[in-house]
């Protein structure tokens, strides 16, 4: 009786584990990293402030008061004025807007093709890895201010000139990136599976191969941002970026370098906001490593 009383007694069933995506799991142990997400919040306040430039600025950023030039941060102008009597505050707002428009754009650009030369590269190897691989060192043997500057003594300083500079001297990065991602990919069954059922090359490669090398392109790109805006400011600087009355960092940073003594605010505000924005994506980029990289996982 004990035993037939055992085997009727009810059965508990065991708790299905939860099915989480991904991308879920990346997002879940990103929050959990303190450090990125203040590297995210800086970038949220930063692109806020761009966008509502025309609404919080105090004043236009080519307002000029000769009689208020070189004014330290006060009540009126809380970042005080350059040599020509212009709101910093108001300038570096609106220079947040040129910088973080080139560095999006620069690595959108930067990124479709070297993801492209990339993908190419790896999937077909042989002699067509050989050209784009030697293409990608022969850009990569130059340092990339270097080659920057190239770019843009070729094409003319333009601050739509300094974006492609951008763009092309980070190719490279991208492409490699990419490239050794595919190499490992397209030994998987299911890309082995796809070619034997017949599927054709574009389709393997943009539905198949690409997606499931997102991953390490996300966390590049992320850092390639902040590496962007320092060389876009860094062209500026040499006056090979915006032209004035532009309002971009760098091109402020050479406009008041000989006033560092008689008014080092108008060095110092423009050079923190580049600072706290570059640490922004690259606290971001390392958080994204962290939360997307199965390595790094516990």
């Amino acid at each position: 009786m004990a035993e037939l009383a055992r085997n009727d007694a009810p059965i508990k069933s065991v708790p299905k584990e939860e099915v989480v995506s991904p991308w879920l799991e990346a997002w879940r142990n990103f929050k959990k990293n303190k450090i990125a997400v203040v590297g995210a919040t800086i970038i949220f306040v930063f692109i806020i402030l761009a966008l509502a430039a025309p609404i919080i600025a105090p004043e236009g950023i080519n307002d000029q008061k000769l009689g208020e030039r070189l004014q330290p941060p006060s009540a009126e102008h809380w970042l005080g004025t350059d040599d020509f009597g212009r709101d910093i505050l108001s300038r570096i707002l609106y220079g947040a807007r040129i910088s973080l428009w080139v560095g999006f754009l620069a690595v959108i650009g930067s990124a479709v093709m070297g993801c492209l030369l990339g993908i190419i590269a790896g999937y077909y190897g042989k002699w067509v890895d050989g050209v784009i691989s030697r293409v990608f060192d022969i850009m990569l043997a130059f340092p990339s201010i270097l080659l920057a500057i190239a770019v843009v003594a070729v094409l003319g300083p333009s601050l739509r000139n300094a974006l492609i500079a951008i763009a092309i001297i980070n190719i490279p990065n991208f492409g490699r990136l990419i490239r050794s991602k595919v190499l490992s990919v397209k030994q998987e069954e299911y890309v082995l599976a796809a070619k034997a059922v017949g599927m054709k090359d574009a389709r393997i490669l943009f539905h198949h191969i690409l997606p499931n090398s997102m991953s390490p392109i996300i966390v590049q790109g992320t850092l390639a941002i902040g590496t962007a805006i320092i060389e876009c400011a860094a062209l500026g600087f040499l006056g090979l970026g915006a032209e004035p009355p532009n309002p971009e960092w760098g091109k402020m940073l050479a406009d008041s370098k000989q006033y560092i003594i008689q008014a080092p605010w108008t060095m110092i505000f423009p050079g923190i906001a580049l600072m706290l924005t570059v640490l922004g994506f690259n606290l971001m980029g390392d958080g994204l490593r962290d939360a997307l990289d199965p390595k790094m996982k516990q």
